[in-house]
């Protein structure tokens, strides 16, 4: 079952099979929000949380394209394709680009049901972590860049002195500013700020 603010986003071109679709997920006590092309379902999608049948073949932007959309935009939506018998091979791709799972034309009611539960799972921890991890960079992004640098340095292992050296500042100037560091990253220890710098670089961010 759903939680509050949690959507079934079901984009496919074929009416019919969106309304049949549509009255399944409804009976099972999901919320869903219908599109009928990729463009109609970009223009609807406003950051809920959730998750995405999206049909494979589409006309104009396909299912796996509109896969790579998202996750350019960084939206957290976990995929399930939804595929003919022709289209297997789009699906693995699909796979192997990130989607969740695939469901072939024709399909089993419960498998579907299995299905997006298992998706909904999933969407609430990462909604969750990428939550955690805009909150993280924010944090960052508040540090002044002296206080980066020390960040950076402290996360490689370098002792105060050695920063002093390497900043050109006194030793006692690096405890200030890791002093800082610690209070605005929220970070209780050492670990946990290194555990910090990891997050943010693979989320993109180049630390000094």
């Amino acid at each position: 079952m759903k939680t509050d603010n949690t959507y079934v986003f079901l984009v496919d071109d074929d009416t019919d099979f969106r309304d049949s679709m549509q009255w399944l997920l409804s009976s099972a006590g999901y919320s869903v929000i219908c599109a009928g092309s990729a463009s109609e379902f970009l223009e609807r999608y406003q950051g809920e949380q959730g998750c995405l049948l999206l049909d494979v073949r589409m006309p104009g932007t396909n299912g796996l394209a509109l896969q790579q959309i998202l996750q350019e935009r960084d939206i957290q939506l976990p995929v399930i394709l939804i595929s003919g018998h022709g289209d297997i091979p789009m699906a693995v791709n699909a796979i192997k680009a990130g989607a969740l799972d695939f469901i072939e034309k024709p399909f089993d009611d419960r498998r579907v049901l299995n299905l997006v539960s298992k998706a909904l799972q999933e969407a609430e921890q990462r909604f969750k972590a990428h939550g955690e991890t805009q909150a993280l960079k924010q944090r960052y992004h508040n540090l002044s860049q002296r206080e980066r640098e020390v960040m950076a340095l402290v996360i490689e292992g370098q002792a105060n002195r050695e920063i002093a050296e390497a900043l050109g500042i006194s030793p006692k100037t690096v405890e200030v500013h890791r002093a800082r560091v610690m209070s605005k990253m929220q970070a209780s220890s050492l670990p946990v700020l290194v555990n910090m710098g990891n997050r943010l670089t693979q989320s993109g961010i180049t630390l000094p």
